[in-house]
Parts: C-alpha cells; structure tokens; sequence
C-alpha cells in the first residue's frame, strides 16, 4: 500500500495550524504519516500537537504521527530535518495553515497512481484567507506536461501541490543559502533528477491543497522575487533568464 508522508514545519503559528492538523486527521487514507516539525514553538503550539496525537489515537485511522520540537535555522532547515526522517513512498509539505480541501483527497491521489510510481506528483492550488476561507484560484496553473523547464515561466505549481518520491527527494536537500526561494530551486531540482533518470511526473488534476495567503512584508517579497531570479538564473542561465523576465514586464503592461 502507498505510503505517503505530510512534513508540517512550523513556528509560532498556533493561531492557524489546528486546520492544517484537522485536515490531515480526517483523512480516510489509512497508510499516511505526519512528520511535523517544531522550531521550539512558545505559544501553545506543542500542547495542540499532543491533542492532536490523542485525537488521532482515538479515531483508529491508521495515522502515524512523529513530532520533533527544537531550535533550527530557519524554514529550509527544518524542512531538511523533515527529509531525513522520511519513510515511505511520497512527501508533502504541507505549511500551518494550509490544508487538504477533503476527506478524500489522500485516497483520490493514491487512485491516480494506478499501480506506477512517478518521480512526482502534482496538483492544483485554492487560495484561502487567514480564516480558511476561499478567496480565488492559484494564479499559475500547472501545466498538462510538467518538466523542471516549466518553471521557466514562474511557479507554475505551488510548492504545498508537490508531491516527490522519497528517494528522489531524500537526495535533494534543500540549499539553505536561500531564505525565500529554496522551495523552487528544490522542485527545479527534483524535476531535473527524474529527467536524468526517464521516470515520468504525473499531473493530478485536481485541488490537492488550500494554500493560506500569505502577509509578507514589501521588503521580503522584493528579496524573495529577487532569490527566485538567482534560482532561475542557476538553472536556465544568465541570458535566457534576463529575456524572460524582459517578456514578464512587456506582457504585464499590454494585459
């Protein structure tokens, strides 16, 4: 049976990850794992957790929960501590407060395998409002054919609708001289290792996560944008990279 794996990093942020956990619990796919990985939260987050624990102990699911609470390094660092306790077939990041549109949604992803196992699987993104409510769809929609040329034009998937086999991303850790973008450089990457290997990425076609929009300051999205143009620029080179983000501007003016 597919085995699939839900990383949770998470800091402070107690006000808006009972969704996230609530959402995971009632998933009706029984081989499922909850790695959430705690940077020594001070807010009541680690007495949610052992509430969830116990919930999910109650329900008999089949659920299997591995919490880790201590200081790290930041998002990316956390996420790595995330890949080396992988198990199983398939990893999620699935941040506090985003969360599983369904019930089902687990099993719908396994029924899509239909025996194969791709390098990765992905999916469509909702955006929901601090309360979880729907705001709109994703802007970037996935392509019908994924491949890690695809992110050419942006991030056509959301980093929380990317599911990568566990051997595949065991061997990408994520590169934590990025603050902001290391989420993108490690898809381009995964994408890459199973173009070198011929083993195919399957898209979902279906919502598989309600992505909670995000308040970054102006100061952060600029150093974002500008991590994701060094991304870019390491994996499609300098000049196609600066040609690109010349079309970005043309075309956002004759919209």
């Amino acid at each position: 049976m597919i085995r699939i794996t839900y990383v949770t990093v998470t800091y402070n942020a107690a006000g808006v990850l009972q969704r996230t956990l609530d959402s995971v619990l009632q998933q009706d796919y029984p081989e499922l794992v909850h790695l959430i990985i705690d940077g020594a939260s001070t807010d009541g987050t680690m007495q949610m957790v052992e509430a969830y624990i116990e919930r999910s102990n109650a329900a008999k699911n089949g659920h299997r929960i591995q919490v880790m609470s201590e200081p790290d390094k930041g998002i990316y660092d956390a996420m790595n501590k995330g890949l080396r306790s992988l198990d199983g077939d398939y990893v999620c990041f699935l941040n506090a407060g985003d969360f599983l549109p369904a019930a089902d949604t687990v099993s719908h992803i396994v029924e899509m395998l239909n025996g194969q196992l791709p390098a990765v699987l992905y999916g469509d993104t909702d955006i929901v409002d601090g309360e979880g409510r729907f705001l709109h769809h994703r802007r970037l929609s996935p392509p019908e054919k994924l491949s890690w040329k695809s992110f050419r034009q942006g991030m056509l998937v959301c980093h929380q609708a990317f599911y990568a086999r566990t051997d595949f991303a065991i061997a990408t850790p994520y590169d934590i001289q990025y603050r902001y973008s290391a989420d993108v450089d490690w898809c381009i990457r995964v994408m890459k290792a199973a173009a070198k290997e011929n083993v195919p990425l399957l898209n979902l076609k279906m919502v598989v996560v309600n992505y909670t929009e995000e308040g970054q300051t102006t100061l952060h999205h600029r150093e974002s944008l500008w991590e994701r143009y060094r991304v870019m620029e390491r994996h499609y080179g300098r000049l196609q990279t600066f040609l690109l983000h010349c079309w970005f501007v043309v075309r956002s003016v004759i919209k």
